[in-house]
């Protein structure tokens, strides 16, 4: 496979209204918006836009509106809490058995939901080889750490030289059993799923590529193709999603998104309820409205798409289960809200 030769990402108010994503009116808008959180999107997502739908889910997701410019009280700069568990620059340790490692800070696209959206950019800190050597040994001193999960930012950013060396250190560590890459890149700019990046992630451990993706939109041929290149080399493959209003949140969009993890070969793993980040209030619905919708999957698709629907509590608490129950006094309910009496 030849070498990935990328297309100009757009990553400027200049740049949306120059591919006519924007209007020269919202220049004013974007700028502001700019001014604050980072803007970018690959040519992959820009082509799935139809241009002047405002209720796009790919617009949506990836372009700046002024809702950003309005926080409301009970959003935080650090909404899920990781700089309460960062005991070293670039690493957030919440649980025991595993790290989060974000060696950069930079993505191909920004999500406008993003929960690190005051962290990443292209001026967020990316680790030096002395700060990622201090990360990793932190991680040597520690036997009980037996996952390493690379996020950031998008690891898959990095060049395939970069992430083969972080991955061949971490193959050193004989306590960790386990590492996770959790990226957009596979679906927003596939081409740089090539032969090299696929050698970089050949380890001894058990390696995961976690997706991102909240539309089947998204799931290009090209990006497609990336998946299977992965998933033929023998990484498996998970997906995580966020419930988003406006995008993902009924019932037929859910279950195309879930079917179209399965047909690339990648589990469902986690839905999120979206977090409680600046300027993001109008992605958010309530708990129990995505309960739901989360309930009407259950008798739409087999448990391979079933998600874990999840809330990182608010403060660095960590993630909980926060799915509909089905077991009631007397019974258990099925999806249809029908009671079935069982014995006991």
């Amino acid at each position: 496979m030849t070498a990935h030769a990328p297309r100009r990402s757009l990553r400027s108010p200049a740049d949306l209204v120059a591919a006519g994503l924007a209007t020269p009116q919202a220049r004013d808008t974007l700028d502001a918006v700019a001014a604050h959180y980072a803007i970018a999107i690959t040519p992959e997502m820009a082509e799935l836009i139809a241009p002047g739908d405002p209720g796009d889910p790919i617009a949506r997701q990836f372009l700046p509106t002024d809702a950003e410019l309005v926080t409301t009280p009970d959003e935080r700069a650090d909404p899920i809490g990781d700089a309460r568990h960062s005991p070293i620059k670039g690493l957030v340790h919440r649980y025991p058995d595993r790290v989060l490692l974000k060696p950069t800070h930079a993505c191909p696209v920004y999500c406008r939901f993003c929960f690190r959206r005051e962290m990443v950019g292209p001026g967020g800190e990316a680790l030096d080889a002395a700060e990622l050597a201090a990360a990793l040994d932190y991680v040597r001193a520690r036997p009980a750490i037996r996952e390493v999960i690379l996020s950031g930012g998008d690891p898959l950013v990095l060049s395939a030289r970069r992430i083969g060396e972080i991955v061949a250190a971490i193959d050193t560590i004989e306590h960790v059993d386990v590492v996770r890459l959790h990226s957009r890149v596979p679906l927003v700019d596939p081409g740089r799923i090539d032969d090299a990046m696929v050698a970089a992630l050949n380890t001894r451990k058990a390696l995961f590529v976690v997706l991102h993706a909240n539309h089947a939109r998204e799931f290009t041929p090209a990006g497609r193709a990336a998946c299977a290149r992965l998933v033929g080399a023998g990484i498996p493959m998970l997906s995580q999603s966020v419930l988003l209003r406006g995008v993902n949140d009924d019932v037929a969009t859910l279950e195309a998104l879930l079917r179209s993890f399965l047909a690339c070969r990648i589990k469902p793993y986690y839905l999120h309820h979206p977090d409680l980040a600046p300027g993001t209030a109008g992605f958010r619905l309530g708990i129990e409205e995505g309960q739901r919708l989360v309930r009407q999957l259950r008798g739409r698709l087999s448990g391979l798409a079933q998600p874990l629907y999840v809330l990182d509590i608010p403060g660095g608490h960590g993630k909980v289960p926060v799915g509909p129950g089905y077991l009631r006094d007397g019974g258990v309910e099925d999806p249809g809200g029908t009671l079935h009496e069982i014995d006991r």
